[in-house]
Parts: C-alpha cells; sequence; structure tokens
C-alpha cells in the first residue's frame, strides 16, 4: 500500500475546484475521530470523505458503493468537533479551495458569520501529513484556530503547537530543493531526499521505468495528459508509472478505488484479530475439558470391575466366610481374584455395596462421557467459527460473524452503543452446468441455506469430518443432476473446507429432506441420514 503524495493531492485540487467554488456545506458528519464526511451542494450534491488516519489518510467524494466498503457508520451522538464544525460551517457558502505549493494540505475556505452577525473567512485546513494528519477551523483574518480534530502539545511538537485560541501556521518548510529548477542528472534514489514533491513511491515509479529528467517536470507541473490508475499495490495519476494498471475516468475515483479498497482489508485484518482472540479462547477451553473429562473416565472406569466382584460373591455366597478378604474363581479367565471386603458386612451386603459402587460408577461414567461429547461439540463449533473468520474475504461475511457471537453470548453489547454492522445474509451463489449453487461462508449463511433456502429435493455437500462449508445444489423443474454436476460440487465443498490442501478427501452428500437440526443445536449443526460418499483428490 501507498500513501496519498501531493502531486495526487494537487491532480485532485486541479480536477475539482469548479465544483468547490460556491457550493454550499449542507451537512457535517464525524463517523470516527478520524474520519469526517461533509455533505456539499454545487452543481450536484456530493460527499466529501476525509480520513486522517496515519496508515490511509486521504481525502475524496465516494459513492455509495464506497462507504459501504469504508463500513462508514455515523454515532447517534457526534463528537465536540463534529458540533463545533456545525456550528461555524453547516450551510454555509464555500468561497474557494487551494493547496499550497508542495504541501499536502487541502484548504476550503468560508464565507461564515461571528457572534456580531459580521461576516469572517474560515479556512477549514485537511492536512494529509501521515501520524501528523490532522483537520483544523480558524479564522483567516485573526489566522487563530477554532479547534482541530485533535490538539498537537509541545510534548508532541516543539516547533508547531495546535489547539484552540493559538495562532495557525503552516508546518515547517523542509530543506529540499525544488526539482524545477534543476538540471542535473536524475539520482532515482535521492528524488525524495534532496527535493520537495517527491514520495517514496512515486520516487520508485519513476526509478523502475527510468522517466527522463523533462517528463519527471512535466508530470511535476501536470503538464502530462492525467491517466489515474491503481494496481493491487500502487496507484498513479500516470498509468505508464504502474504495471497492469486499471484505470479510472477520474483521479477523484482513483483515489476513492484505491483507498476503500485499503480501508476494507485494514477493517477486515482488525475484524478478524478482534473475533479470532474472542473464540478461539473458548475452543482451547473446550478442547482442555475434554482433555481433561477423558482422563478422568480413565481413573473412574470400575464399574465392570464392581460388577464382578458383586457377581461373584453373589455366585459364591453359601461357601464363602465373612472376613477381611477372600479369594475366589473368576469362571471367566480361569484364574483366582482376591475381593476385598467390610469385616462388618455380611458376604451378601458387601456384595450389595458392591452393586450399589457399580451403579454409581456406571452414571458417573456415562455423565463423564455426556460432557466429553458435549465439550468435544462446543470445541468443533468453535473450530468452525475459526476456520469461517480465517477464510471469509468480504466484510458482510465478518459482519455475520460478529453477529453470531453476539448472539451466543461470546460478545456483549451496549443497546446505546450498537451500530448497523450490516448483517443482512447474503449467499454466494455460482451456476454449475445449468443448476443453482449456494456456498455458506459462516454458520448463520449455512443455517439460512439449510432452513430457508433449500428444498425437500435438493442435495446437501459437507466435507466427512473436517469443518467446511454447506454446498447447496437446487433440484429444479424435476431436472436429475449427472456425476459430472454432482463432483463439481463435491470439489466446491473440498475448496471451502479445512481438508482443501489435502490431497484426499471424503465429500458426503444427501438429500435435503434426509438432514435433522437437533432442538437447541448451535447454528449450522445438522445430522443426517441415507449419505452417499466421493473421494475428491
Amino acid at each position: 500500500m501507498i500513501t496519498l503524495d501531493y502531486l495526487t493531492l494537487k491532480a485532485f485540487f486541479e480536477e475539482n475546484k469548479n465544483f468547490f467554488e460556491g457550493a454550499r456545506l449542507q451537512k457535517i458528519q464525524q463517523p470516527t475521530r478520524r474520519d469526517f464526511v461533509l455533505t456539499i451542494r454545487g452543481n450536484d450534491t456530493r460527499k466529501l470523505y476525509i480520513n486522517i488516519d496515519p496508515q490511509i489518510y486521504h481525502l475524496c467524494f465516494v459513492s455509495e458503493e464506497t462507504i459501504s466498503r469504508r463500513n462508514i457508520t455515523i454515532p447517534q451522538k457526534p463528537p465536540m468537533f463534529c458540533m463545533l464544525l456545525r456550528k461555524h460551517l453547516e450551510g454555509f457558502r464555500i468561497s474557494g479551495v487551494n493547496v499550497p505549493p508542495y504541501e499536502r494540505i487541502f484548504e476550503i475556505y468560508f464565507e461564515s458569520y461571528n457572534e456580531l452577525n459580521e461576516k469572517i473567512k474560515l479556512c477549514l485546513a485537511i492536512e494529509l501529513m501521515g501520524k501528523y494528519s490532522n483537520v483544523i477551523l480558524y479564522n483567516c483574518d485573526t489566522k487563530i484556530i477554532i479547534g482541530c480534530a485533535h490538539n498537537v502539545g509541545s510534548e508532541k511538537s516543539k516547533e508547531r503547537e495546535l489547539s484552540g485560541t493559538l495562532p495557525y501556521i503552516y508546518p515547517p518548510k523542509q530543506e529540499k530543493s525544488d526539482f524545477l529548477r534543476y538540471f542535473g542528472e536524475v539520482i532515482y534514489d535521492r528524488l525524495n531526499d534532496d527535493f520537495i514533491g517527491f514520495s517514496k513511491a512515486f520516487q520508485e515509479q519513476l526509478k523502475r521505468k527510468k522517466i527522463s529528467l523533462d517528463k519527471i517536470k512535466n508530470y511535476i507541473e501536470l503538464n502530462t495528459e492525467l491517466s489515474p490508475a491503481i494496481n493491487n499495490k500502487e496507484f498513479s495519476i500516470y498509468s505508464e508509472l504502474i504495471e497492469n494498471p486499471v484505470i479510472y475516468p477520474t483521479v477523484n475515483e482513483m483515489i476513492d478505488a484505491y483507498f476503500s479498497i485499503q480501508q476494507e482489508k485494514i477493517i477486515q485484518r482488525a475484524l478478524k484479530i478482534k473475533l479470532k482472540n474472542i473464540v478461539y479462547p473458548q475452543a482451547k477451553k473446550q478442547r482442555n475439558l475434554a482433555e481433561r473429562l477423558s482422563y478422568q473416565l480413565t481413573k473412574k472406569d470400575n464399574a465392570s470391575k464392581y460388577k464382578k466382584y458383586a457377581d461373584l460373591l453373589m455366585a459364591n455366597l453359601y461357601s464363602l466366610k465373612q472376613d477381611k478378604q477372600v479369594t475366589v474363581l473368576d469362571w471367566e479367565t480361569g484364574e483366582n481374584i482376591t475381593i476385598p471386603l467390610d469385616k462388618d458386612l455380611s458376604v451378601k451386603d458387601n456384595a450389595q455395596k458392591y452393586y450399589q459402587m457399580y451403579s454409581k460408577s456406571k452414571n458417573a461414567v456415562e455423565r463423564l462421557i455426556e460432557l466429553e461429547n458435549e465439550a468435544i461439540k462446543q470445541a468443533e463449533y468453535y473450530e468452525g467459527i475459526l476456520f469461517s473468520i480465517e477464510n471469509v474475504d468480504s466484510l458482510p461475511d465478518l459482519f455475520g460473524i460478529l453477529s453470531e457471537c453476539e448472539e451466543i453470548g461470546l460478545i456483549k453489547t451496549k443497546n446505546d452503543k450498537k451500530k448497523d454492522t450490516k448483517t443482512d445474509i447474503i449467499i454466494e451463489e455460482r451456476e454449475i452446468n445449468g443448476f443453482k449453487v449456494y456456498i455458506g461462508k459462516n454458520n448463520k449463511q449455512n443455517d439460512y441455506i439449510v432452513s430457508k433456502l433449500s428444498s425437500a429435493e435438493d442435495l446437501w455437500f459437507h466435507t466427512q469430518n473436517c469443518t467446511g462449508s454447506h454446498i447447496l445444489l437446487k433440484i429444479n423443474d424435476r431436472k436429475i443432476p449427472d456425476d459430472k454436476t454432482i463432483y463439481e460440487c463435491c470439489k466446491l465443498a473440498k475448496e471451502y473446507s479445512s481438508a482443501k490442501n489435502s490431497t484426499k478427501i471424503g465429500v458426503i452428500y444427501t438429500k435435503r429432506k434426509y438432514l435433522k437440526k437437533p432442538p437447541k443445536a448451535n447454528l449450522g449443526y445438522v445430522t443426517y441420514k441415507n449419505e452417499q460418499e466421493i473421494i475428491v483428490g
């Protein structure tokens, strides 16, 4: 991932300055302390998104699609700085915009009014400078700061403090040269160190293509025709500088597409880590519990011994005398066996005591087995969630897992802080040889496939004895799938399972009418019968 540089910001400014001038700021929203959404009405209505996160600082006009990709949700109670901006800027006209030379600062100027109803000029300075990124509102006449997204005290910066009532000054000038006045040899590895306006990413792009001095100057002055483009790793306003470019019609669309994709990846990564940290301890806890119960079973499994003692005592009841122990012939092994007795009890009472011990031990073993099976089942359920977390590749799927964790009590949510986590169940659908096939990416989707999407004659696929997705093959118009279609569905079941890298794995399939969801079972858990198995390589 690369960051927004001066050249791209300048190109965005040149492309959109006419829209800003004369437009009105209709609404100000602040989803988090590091991002803002400004609804601006000019020739049309657009949403300007500002992000001052040190990883992905940028600004651009956003679409509904990229708003969703960024998971932008507006809190019910706006932050204090948002209220300050609304007080001074909401509803007022934008008089102009500016990008100072070689600075990653986007300035929006407003015509506003003070408490005395006097016209004043305010500036919203959006500083996009890594960890120093900020949004600052100041009075253009007095140069006094009204407020900042985050204040900067002397302990953070000795050269430039930022907070309300302090004077606003530009960041200190970098001790670098202007490349437009340079006429020597191009030393690509020194561009970022020696000249202003060069990011490290731009430097590397120029180095890869061995761009000439004059052409670099044309790039900086924006004299070369723009062709904004991105690929998997980088972007450029000149598509010829990157490999395998996907070209966009505008600079804004390029910025929006690139950073929304990166932002979605960051959100996914953070959400995956959060979910793993919640679910993994539960899976480990249940596995450890199952091991402890198994160990207790080995120590408590004396039921058969107690029954044998009782049976032997009853069989030899009249030939034995009351004592501390007796030795009798074990008719099963043909060997003598010594049985401890309670000398205060008769032989018959000792036998009854052993029968009671047998019954008690048997019940304890049965209970331990029941608890062990339940612990194993819970461990497998949590491991299934972990598998889903690791393998999903979209935010809606992850939010489905988050919703499931909330429903089963792993995550506690406060009513006053609930957010719209976009948990609508969207199932991936494919077509195989004319049949619709559905793939469950998490337990909620798996449950939805079985309970809502399926009919009695549909075919259900799942890998044998390992975690994986539920695959559903829809049977319509009495059309019977051939062996090739069934095998393709089996391959799909393997692909979306924890055994996807195995050389061979068994995949079972059966009709939906042979599935059953036990009462109080976990989401996505079903039992089945009349299944068939295919080995997939």
